[in-house]
């Protein structure tokens, strides 16, 4: 893996939190009791599968009982969705990942006992989903496993979306993802967590492999050249 930890350090700095974007309109705490209540309505009674491709493989945000390796065809890992706060500023945005069509994705779907999936979505959604309308908003999606197909929650781009980029070039979304940095950290960083724990569950996603490795060379260049005017 060409984006290692040292890398990544390189690029890190402190980034103070500029708060609410002006205009933007954010979830209320009714907002996401709307929302919960929503997708469950839409679902199976009982259990609740999650579906995580990103974040959600390295930091879980709710409690779960049990995990399977799982596929959801129809759908890509693309570093999609413009930010201008959390890992990215309104002077030099980032790019955070959602599910987009086309192709599939290999990760795990997270079951979330029935007595916990109100709590467990809450804390979730407070996580994934900030202004509105969401950029990824919720949706059931079917995921493929070694037991057979189930219904699990994803979040998923919405193209309508002011925040979604568009199918960008490899290369433009390197030149994004090497330099954008936000109070949660920068957005090498992320894509190096998700890299690296996407290969140790033996997940090998061809384009975020070219990704990190263009990333990469872009940190050791700015760091040589640095180096040079020193």
């Amino acid at each position: 893996m060409a984006l290692t930890a040292e890398l990544v350090a390189r690029n890190a700095r402190v980034v103070e939190d500029a708060g609410p974007s002006p205009g933007a309109v954010y979830l209320t705490d009714e907002d996401y009791e709307v929302a919960v209540r929503d997708i469950l309505a839409q679902g199976p009674p009982g259990d609740v599968w999650l579906f995580g491709y990103g974040s959600l493989l390295w930091k879980p945000a709710f409690h779960y009982v049990e995990s399977r390796m799982a596929t959801v065809r129809g759908w890509h890992r693309s570093f999609c969705i413009r930010v201008a706060r959390f890992r990215g500023t309104r002077d030099l945005p980032g790019l955070m990942m959602a599910l987009d069509r086309g192709g599939q994705c290999r990760g795990k779907v997270f079951r979330i006992s029935a007595d916990q999936a109100v709590e467990s979505l809450m804390m979730l959604f407070r996580r994934e989903l900030v202004v509105k309308p969401p950029g990824t908003p919720p949706r059931w999606l079917m995921a493929w496993t070694s037991e057979g197909p189930l219904p699990a929650i994803g979040f998923v781009v919405d193209r309508r979306s002011q925040f979604y980029s568009g199918r960008l070039a490899p290369e433009e979304v390197a030149d994004i993802v090497s330099r954008a940095a936000g109070h949660w950290g920068s957005c090498a960083e992320y894509l190096h967590n998700t890299v690296s724990h996407l290969e140790e569950l033996g997940i090998h996603d061809r384009n975020l492999w070219r990704l990190q490795a263009l990333v990469a060379a872009r940190i050791a260049s700015f760091s040589a050249a640095k180096a040079s005017e020193s």
